[in-house]
């Protein structure tokens, strides 16, 4: 366990949990990383990345938002309350709307409506013209952003309860909840629905499938187990939301381990130490992780070896990544969008946005990626 980690003060109480902020303090107002960043360090580039374009979308304030897409649009979201839908292509605006409520996730998407979350446990949702459509009460803060597939909106609240509503109207269909530890980190936790199924991971290092019709457990997993004497050792908290590529889901856990399981039967493919809190990766070799030093690593996806470890970004608040082309992009602390060569780590290309944190991984499109700053900038860049 961390010092650091040890020291941090106890944040709120939730639904009889503790949880911390731990390394993602900065999501929820402090003003930077709990320790010394790395200086970025001169390279030869051997890519040309450009901001196509950028949009203002309103401040994030203490919470983590990142764009949305489907089919030519992005949807993004502040916490004033706006969702906003833009062109992909170009940027441009075509409707933005106040839900009436404060923001503190979202939006997702399936291009007829679009959902966010708040921090009082409200799901509110707006159609496809930018009218607000409904309103529903769930029963804690939502931190993660919600996702919509096959007409059900799914959403996970911080008490760690997943429901299942209906897109159309926000009727609750089911509820899948499970005890909680004592502490936990408190952190957009999120969700990946694909082919019928929702990943999640919670607090304890628990890994579980459910099925979207009705939320029935189709399995759990063990990605790490608790350790130590005390409650801040024994926290492993899977927080980031879970990687579903082919036939594996695969998840990390803080203080603990990463690994890789079967998307059917939930059975071990492999499993290796590796502590971390943000999403992950993956292209048709590699699985690419961030860990809770912002260190970048690359996985074989078949074995979880080691292939190459990018250890110059220490320490500032590192993003999960994005793949792009031959490079994938990670985000930073200081609006730094940085362009890792896939075959090796190396750096390939390094960008500026608006000098504000970059909190949720970068989205990849067919040739750009969009990334969303604290300050509220979207921006969409191209590299070659």
């Amino acid at each position: 366990m961390s010092l650091r980690l040890a020291a941090l003060p106890l944040l709120l109480a939730l639904a009889g949990c503790q949880t911390i902020g731990g390394y993602y303090d900065h999501w929820f107002g402090s003003s930077g990383p709990a320790q010394k960043p790395a200086e970025l360090q001169s390279f030869t580039p051997s890519a040309e990345p450009r901001i196509a374009w950028q949009a203002a979308i309103g401040s994030a304030d203490k919470f983590a938002f990142a764009p949305a897409l489907n089919g030519a649009y992005a949807y993004a979201a502040n916490a004033a309350g706006d969702i906003v839908k833009l062109e992909l292509a170009s940027g441009k605006i075509e409707w933005r709307t106040n839900t009436g409520v404060r923001l503190s996730a979202g939006p997702g998407t399936d291009g007829r409506y679009a959902v966010a979350g708040t921090p009082r446990g409200e799901v509110v949702a707006v159609d496809a013209a930018g009218r607000n459509a409904w309103k529903a009460q769930l029963s804690g803060e939502i931190l993660s952003t919600p996702e919509i597939d096959e007409g059900v909106a799914i959403v996970k609240s911080g008490d760690g309860r997943v429901y299942g509503m209906s897109a159309l109207d926000g009727k609750r269909r089911w509820t899948y909840q499970r005890s909680l530890p004592a502490l936990m980190v408190r952190s957009p936790a999120g969700i990946t629905v694909m082919q019928g199924g929702v990943f999640s991971g919670f607090p304890g290092g628990k890994l579980v499938a459910l099925l979207i019709n009705n939320g029935a457990l189709a399995w759990e997993a063990t990605v790490s187990s608790p350790r130590g004497s005390t409650e801040l050792e024994r926290m492993t908290d899977i927080v980031g939301a879970p990687l579903v590529d082919g036939r594996a889901v695969c998840a990390i856990a803080y203080q603990g381990r990463m690994g890789c399981f079967d998307a059917l039967k939930g059975a071990q493919l492999w499993i290796r130490d590796l502590s971390g809190i943000m999403p992950l990766a993956a292209d048709n070799r590699y699985v690419y992780a961030t860990d809770d030093r912002s260190n970048v690593h690359a996985l074989d996806k078949t074995s979880g070896a080691s292939i190459w470890k990018q250890d110059k970004l220490v320490g500032r608040i590192v993003t999960g990544a994005a793949v792009i082309g031959r490079f994938i992009a990670v985000g930073d602390y200081q609006g730094y969008v940085h362009f890792l060569n896939r075959a090796d780590g190396a750096f390939a290309a390094r960008i500026a946005t608006d000098g504000s944190a970059i909190v949720l991984p970068p989205v990849a499109t067919r040739d750009a990626v969009l990334v969303q700053t604290r300050s509220g900038g979207l921006f969409s860049i191209v590299v070659r």
